[in-house]
């Protein structure tokens, strides 16, 4: 089973940039899409079409705001929406498909950039979804933009950035606890482990062109699927928007 994530910045702005010409000869299984910025009925239009796969979308109630979504070529069991409490469900940032036995969900998590009362609302998202994630008992995969980069490994000037949200010490933590007590798995590094891998970079100062990026968009699993992550990848010769395509592959048969 393949599965692509990425963060669109745009659904419309990617599209134009060749995004669905490129997912089409990806053949994946399933595609997570996060920051759509399109309401429901945008997201009809003929050039947001992938043939053969069904679409799911939760999008904010705030026009040209966030908003997540999933192509799959299956027919889920099961669908959900919203997570149960406001900022998820009033923006737009969680779906989840349930495919056989596995969950696939298309997760954004808040960015606190803009300053102190996001930051407040993205540590309230992480106390609320941790809450969650201690009700899951199913094979799941997490696919999604989390806005944090974990370790050194994952940010390239992780020392000037200690201080900036995305980076804070209190959101590294909530992911150590999530890939540490609560037993979730960084799939992407069950198999790569080498140095400056990222998936966004700044508009500013050439960072994409000088790869000075971070490592905040991930495919997290639960313990039981560790044993059939196959192949990871981020795809970074086209630019569909300032983070890339995540692709992974898993040994999952549907």
């Amino acid at each position: 089973m393949r599965i692509i994530t990425i963060n669109l910045n745009g659904i419309r702005s990617a599209a134009r940039k060749g995004l669905f010409a490129w997912l089409t000869a990806q053949s994946a299984d399933v595609i997570c899409m996060q920051e759509l910025k399109a309401q429901h009925v945008d997201l009809q239009h003929d050039s947001l079409q992938l043939a053969g796969y069904h679409t799911y979308f939760h999008c904010a109630e705030k026009k040209g705001y966030s908003g997540v979504g999933i192509y799959t070529r299956h027919q889920p069991d099961e669908v959900v929406t919203g997570l149960g409490f406001t900022t998820a469900d009033q923006e737009g940032r969680y779906v989840a498909i349930k495919l056989k036995d596995v969950w696939i969900a298309s997760i954004y998590l808040p960015s606190g950039t803009s300053g102190e009362i996001r930051q407040t609302v993205k540590y309230d998202f992480l106390e609320k979804y941790e809450n969650h994630l201690k009700t899951i008992s199913d094979k799941f995969i997490i696919c999604g933009d989390l806005n944090i980069a974990h370790k050194n490994i994952d940010i390239k000037n992780w020392r000037g950035n200690q201080k900036n949200s995305g980076f804070l010490p209190q959101e590294r933590a909530w992911l150590d606890k999530l890939f540490g007590e609560m037993g979730f798995v960084d799939a992407f590094r069950e198999v790569n482990q080498e140095v400056d891998q990222y998936t966004w970079w700044s508009n500013r100062g050439q960072a994409r062109a000088k790869n000075v990026g971070w490592r905040i968009d991930y495919q997290v699993i639960s313990a039981g699927l560790k044993p059939t992550v196959k192949s990871a990848m981020i795809y970074t010769q086209q630019h569909f928007s300032d983070h890339a395509p995540l692709i992974m592959d898993y040994d999952i048969m549907l």
